[in-house]
């Protein structure tokens, strides 16, 4: 006969750890496994109603324990150990929730989440680039300009060549030097300058003017005057003019008459060059050769003209040798003298060939030569080079 298990038999075993809290409610879940063993039935009959009110019986044993599972009543949580539950320090306060979230995929068309349409991006080759920002640069300070022309005179042609600007401060430095601080070779320089006081010094030849200037932040247009002219010389001997190598010419201040010594503006001139000299009387010394072929010129120089001296000079160059035999081989190692009639010594030189340029006029010619001096006198006449052969007896 089949026996029918009493609804304690039904008892539950917990597997589960304790309880967690959950924030949406104060009540705990608890989690059961029980299991339900079915008793075949074998016999049909009068037992059918004892079996009956068995499975009667754990029919309801297992509804209750479901209904305890799914809706659970306020409880604490529950730990398998002897010690007292731990106590919050204070309530946990109910946090809203949202609404329920499926974590299981969609599927199927419809299931799909409507997601926002992608964001239009132009092409990059149509985006435009960045414009640059302005390059703050330092403010520079107002620049004024110096206009720079000068003339001959007031009424006589501009300068058109030959100027020497230069723009200095108006201050001397440590030293008392005034700084150079501009120089231009151009006629008509336009020199940009700070706002400023400056000293402008300009230069033609031996002409030169000097004036303070102040410089604002515009233009400041100066005019010199410069009573400038040029004087270009050479020499000549009869129609011959002389190579410039040999010639030389010293210019000098006032006129030849005026006396008392004076150092020269000029003194070394070569033949043929241009110098520029302020407007006035000047005086040229020159020098034909190394001896005393010497002539002085009284000379006058105009503004902005251009004046050609020729000077003029009556000697000749004369060689000298000293032979054994008339028209015999020079004797080397010979010292030579040329004296005036009066004995006034002209010129002193040792050589076999010597050469010497001489003003036309009387002279004469000493020879020593192994302790033994030799004379002869001889003339020099204007233009006509020679040569003087002293023979030694």
């Amino acid at each position: 006969m089949t026996a029918c298990r009493h609804p304690n038999d039904f008892r539950p075993r917990v597997v589960g750890g304790p309880a967690r809290n959950v924030a949406a409610s104060t009540s705990r879940l608890e989690f059961a496994v029980f299991s339900l063993k079915s008793i075949a039935m074998t016999t049909w009959g009068p037992d059918l109603q004892t079996s009956g009110r068995c499975g009667r019986l754990a029919l309801v044993l297992a509804l209750a324990l479901t209904h305890g599972a799914l809706f659970p009543r306020p409880a604490s949580a529950q730990f398998f150990s002897d010690r007292p539950a731990p106590v919050p320090p204070a309530n946990i306060p109910d946090v809203p929730s949202g609404p329920a979230i499926s974590l299981a995929p969609p599927s199927g068309p419809a299931a799909s989440p409507a997601l926002p349409a992608p964001l239009l991006q132009p092409p990059i080759a149509n985006v435009a680039p960045p414009a640059p920002s302005p390059v703050q640069t330092p403010a520079m300070p107002a620049q004024g300009t110096l206009a720079l022309s000068a003339r001959y005179g007031k009424d006589l042609p501009p300068i058109n060549g030959g100027l020497v600007w230069r723009v200095y401060s108006d201050r001397p430095d440590e030293s008392g030097a005034f700084r150079l601080l501009r120089e231009d070779r151009t006629a008509t320089p336009n020199i940009p300058l700070p706002p400023g006081s400056y000293v402008v010094h300009v230069a033609l030849g031996l002409v030169s003017a000097v004036r303070p200037v102040t410089i604002k932040s515009d233009v400041d247009r100066e005019a010199f005057l410069l009573p400038a002219g040029g004087l270009r010389i050479e020499g000549r001997v009869g129609s011959s003019k002389i190579p410039p190598n040999q010639i030389s010419f010293a210019i000098y201040k006032g006129s030849q008459f005026d006396g008392g010594e004076r150092t020269p503006l000029l003194p070394s001139v070569a033949a043929s060059d241009v110098v520029m000299l302020p407007e006035g009387t000047y005086y040229i010394v020159s020098n034909y050769g190394d001896a005393n072929s010497v002539v002085r010129s009284d000379i006058r120089v105009q503004a902005s003209k251009l004046t050609d001296v020729t000077v003029t000079h009556r000697a000749a160059v004369i060689t000298m040798k000293l032979v054994s035999d008339k028209g015999g081989e020079a004797l080397a190692n010979t010292a030579w003298s040329v004296i005036t009639p009066a004995g006034d010594v002209i010129k002193e030189s040792i050589g076999a060939f010597p050469k010497v340029t001489l003003a036309e006029g009387e002279y004469r010619a000493i020879a020593k030569n192994e302790g033994k001096v030799f004379e002869k006198p001889f003339n020099v006449v204007n233009g006509v080079d020679g040569e003087i052969e002293v023979v030694a007896r």
